[in-house]
C-alpha cells in the first residue's frame, strides 16, 4: 500500500521558512492580485492567498476589474503596478474573459514581478536552469518528490500533459535532477495506444491532464512515485487523473486529490514573492 504524499505538512514547513525570510527583509513585501470579472473558483483561491499572506507578514492587495475590461485597459493597469516600486509581485487570476488574450497579458507583467514564473523570460531561465522563480504548480510537484527522499537520478519519469505552465516546466525540473523524462499528450498518446505503455514504465509519474480516470490503476509500476496534479469534478466529488484506489495498491508513494499538490501551490507563490522582493532590492 502506497504512502500518502500530503501537501499540507510540507506547506506549513515552507511557510515557517518564508516567515523568517520576510522578517529578515526589513520591509513588508507586497503581492498584487488581479481578477477580471466574477470567478467563483478564483475567489476561493483569493481567500486562501489573503489568509496565508497575512499569516506570513505579506501585504496582499486584491484588485477586481470589471468583466468588460479591454486588453488595453488591463495592460495599462498592469503597467501601473510594474512601475510601482512598492509592489513586489503581480498575479493574474485565471481564467480571463474571452476578450482577453491570456498569453499577451502575461507578457505585460514585468519578469521581475512575475511571481508565478510563467513570463517567457522566466520560462527561458528555467530552461537554462538559472531561475529562482519556479512556476507554482511545478514547484509544488518537486517539493512533493523531494519529500520522499528518493534520488531521481536516471529514474524513468513520465509527465502526462504538456501545458506551458505545468507539464513542460515539470519536465524541465525533472531533467535538472538527471531523470530520463518522457512527456505524453493526453489525447495523442492515448489515441496512438502508447499512453499505457509509457505509464507502465514510469518510476516517477506526474499527471496534469485534467481528465478523470485517464490513468488506470493497474498501469502503475510497483513502487512508483505518483503525483496527480489533475483536478476534476466527478459526481459532486473532486478526483484526479489517476484511479486512486487501484493505483494505491501498487505505488510506493501517491498524492491524494484533493490534499496533495493543491495546499503547496500558495506556499510556493509566497516563496516566489520573497525571492522576487530580494532580487528587486
Amino acid at each position: 500500500m502506497a504512502k500518502l504524499l500530503e501537501g499540507k505538512p510540507i506547506a506549513l514547513k515552507i511557510q515557517e521558512e518564508i516567515r523568517q525570510k520576510v522578517h529578515a527583509l526589513g520591509f513588508t513585501p507586497v503581492l498584487s492580485s488581479i481578477m477580471v470579472g466574477d470567478n467563483l473558483s478564483a475567489e476561493t483561491y483569493v481567500e486562501s492567498q489573503k489568509k496565508i499572506a497575512g499569516n506570513l507578514g505579506i501585504d496582499y492587495q486584491f484588485h477586481k476589474l470589471k468583466a468588460g475590461t479591454s486588453e488595453d485597459e488591463l495592460s495599462a493597469f498592469i503597467e501601473k503596478l510594474n512601475s510601482d516600486k512598492s509592489v513586489n509581485g503581480i498575479i493574474i487570476l485565471m481564467p480571463l474573459p474571452a476578450q482577453l488574450d491570456c498569453k499577451k497579458i502575461i507578457r505585460n507583467i514585468s519578469p521581475d514581478k512575475d511571481v508565478e514564473g510563467i513570463h517567457p523570460f522566466n520560462i527561458g531561465k528555467l530552461l537554462l536552469g538559472r531561475t529562482r522563480i519556479i512556476p507554482c504548480t511545478a514547484g509544488a510537484v518537486m517539493e512533493l518528490l523531494d519529500s520522499t527522499g528518493i534520488d531521481l537520478y536516471e529514474k524513468e519519469a513520465v509527465v502526462v500533459g504538456w501545458s506551458e505552465v505545468v507539464g513542460k516546466p515539470i519536465a524541465m525540473l525533472l531533467l535538472e535532477k538527471i531523470a530520463t523524462v518522457n512527456i505524453c499528450h493526453k489525447i495523442g498518446s492515448r489515441d496512438a495506444g502508447n499512453l499505457e505503455k509509457h505509464v507502465r514504465r514510469a518510476e516517477v509519474l506526474v499527471t496534469a491532464a485534467g481528465k478523470a480516470g485517464l490513468i488506470k490503476g493497474e498501469w502503475i509500476k510497483e513502487g512508483a512515485i505518483v503525483v496527480d496534479v489533475g483536478i476534476n469534478c466527478l459526481k459532486d466529488k473532486i478526483v484526479g487523473d489517476v484511479e486512486f484506489e487501484k493505483a494505491q495498491k501498487s505505488a510506493g508513494y501517491i498524492t491524494p486529490v484533493p490534499g496533495g499538490v493543491g495546499p503547496l501551490t500558495v506556499a510556493i507563490l509566497m516563496r516566489n514573492l520573497v525571492e522576487a522582493a530580494k532580487l528587486q532590492h
